[in-house]
């Protein structure tokens, strides 16, 4: 089956440079399209025209996928392949993610809409030290030696599932990727991922790397596809043991629903948030604006972990927001690729709709619009950064993750009064604390319900550290040592040495 290519030469300010890759499904190596033969249309968020088609990938599509990984996973790799091996492979690849980095981070900035610095900053450069950190892990997934009496040697064994299927959302594209090849290789896994359907150019490319990288065929398979179609496909499909899903928590249910209904498959989800970033009396004041601002502003709003609910102390509310509104006004709105841009469009129409809605549901509630809370301009899907004030805490736009560039900023008088508000929340993925009494941000840090809690900073994430949620956020964690326990299964061994029964 023929397939088409993308290509494009960037004649930007930050790039210069062509692009030439296969936009077909990727399965045992090859690309080729689709077994229905449909495309799917890939739009430019900045301006809402047509880029390049690729191939559709269905459920015929996935099923041969999980086919080439299993024979991959018997033949090729799992436990036949050292983790030495397995580790210079994963490093192959982080060189040739460090060799293309300004490519990739182009495909970002056009794909996604995120701008070109960041994409490279952020995104590619995190994307490299992940694929590093698990191949260090490679040949280091060890078991126990258990003493249990001296007629008896007991030890484990951490083994791989052997088909993994992966579903990445569209934020970050080319990180959630890194996020979820890493440690899934390290153990020994085969995978069928499906990328988002509105980002798709930078795992398409990634999979030209994979096979320069070494990678025996099969051992990565990638689909590009719709949610009811492909993503059902793998979270119900009995050839595939373990699903790891990053996105929404609906979706996060319907895919542990179709896990559980066809053969149990283990599952672990990152899933949303709705982020608390408490600012005391005694914090700098000029940190706690420009980490809020990247907390909530950054990678424009679309951040599971962003600081969507700034609860700022009284004693400082007015300066806080004085200062916290002038440096929203200066962020510069602007094409991707221009050097000084700080904040894109959204990512798509539906994504702006959903905003939008977000943002009127906010006035007819009878939020104050502080800042913002319109569309930016007349092409594409940009928002203008927005901040509320005056809100109640049963306002959609308290209570719900909105993922886009829209906060609201909370006066609260004591501690015990904002930690019963911080925690008044389904969701538990992280929260930021900005105080100089190191002292109590560690007692509040500890006392927030979420699975990361950051003092003095935010939205700071690292290869080596866990990254997960509590409560509707999430099951089990991302990166860091951690992470390896969702691609591994515990085997106990024993051993009888001359006891009789």
């Amino acid at each position: 089956m023929s397939t088409t290519t993308f290509s494009l030469e960037f004649k930007s300010e930050t790039f210069k440079g062509k692009v030439n890759f296969p936009t077909g499904v990727f399965i045992d190596g090859q690309f080729s399209a689709g077994a229905e033969g449909t495309t799917i249309d890939v739009i430019n968020p900045s301006t809402g025209k047509v880029i390049t088609s690729v191939a559709e990938g269905t459920a015929k599509d996935v099923d041969r996928a999980v086919k080439a990984a299993k024979r991959a996973f018997t033949e090729s790799w799992g436990l036949k392949v050292p983790g030495s091996q397995r580790g210079q492979l994963l490093n192959k690849l982080a060189d040739l993610f460090e060799r293309h980095s300004d490519e990739l981070a182009a495909l970002e900035a056009l794909d996604n809409g995120k701008t070109f610095n960041w994409a490279k900053a952020a995104d590619v450069a995190m994307s490299i030290g992940v694929l590093r950190y698990y191949a260090g892990w490679a040949d280091k997934i060890h078991g126990q030696t258990i003493e249990t009496h001296e007629d008896k040697l007991a030890y484990t064994r951490h083994e791989p599932f052997g088909v993994v299927g992966q579903i990445i959302p569209w934020n970050f594209p080319l990180m959630m990727m890194a996020w979820k090849l890493g440690p899934a290789l390290a153990t020994g896994n085969a995978i069928v991922l499906k990328p988002s359907e509105f980002t798709p150019l930078s795992a398409l490319r990634v999979c030209s790397l994979i096979n320069e990288a070494g990678f025996p065929p099969g051992v990565v398979n990638v689909i590009i596809g719709y949610g009811h179609t492909a993503g059902q496909a793998i979270a119900e499909h009995l050839g595939i043991d373990k699903v790891a899903f990053t996105g929404s928590t609906l979706v996060g249910r319907k895919i542990m629903e179709a896990a559980a209904k066809s053969n149990l498959k283990n599952v672990t989800l990152e899933l949303g948030g709705k982020s608390p970033n408490i600012i005391f009396n005694d914090a700098d004041l000029d940190l706690a604006v420009n980490w809020s601002l990247h907390g909530i502003f950054w990678n424009h709003g679309q951040c599971c972990c962003a600081g969507s609910r700034i609860f700022v102390q009284s004693g400082i509310y007015d300066k806080f927001l004085e200062r916290f509104t002038a440096k929203s006004k200066a962020l510069k709105l602007g094409d991707p690729f221009a050097g000084d841009s700080y904040q894109g469009p959204q990512v798509s129409k539906i994504q702006f709709d959903r905003i939008m809605d977000f943002i009127n549901s906010g006035k007819e509630q009878g939020a104050t619009v502080h800042l913002g809370g319109e569309q930016h301009g007349t092409e594409g899907y940009w928002i203008q950064p927005t901040i509320f004030t005056n809100t109640k805490p049963d306002m959609r736009i308290v209570q719900e993750e909105i993922f886009g560039p829209v906060g609201v900023v909370i006066k609260f008088e004591d501690q015990e009064d904002v930690l019963r508000q911080a925690n008044d929340t389904l969701y538990g993925l992280a929260a930021a604390v900005f105080t100089t009494d190191i002292t109590r941000g560690i007692q509040f840090a500890h006392s927030l319900q979420a699975g990361t809690a950051w003092i003095n900073c935010a939205n700071s994430l690292h290869p080596n550290v866990p990254f997960g949620g509590y409560k509707q956020s999430g099951v089990g964690r991302e990166l860091g040592e951690y992470a390896l326990n969702n691609y591994t299964n515990v085997k106990a061994v024993h051993i009888n040495l001359g006891q009789h029964i």
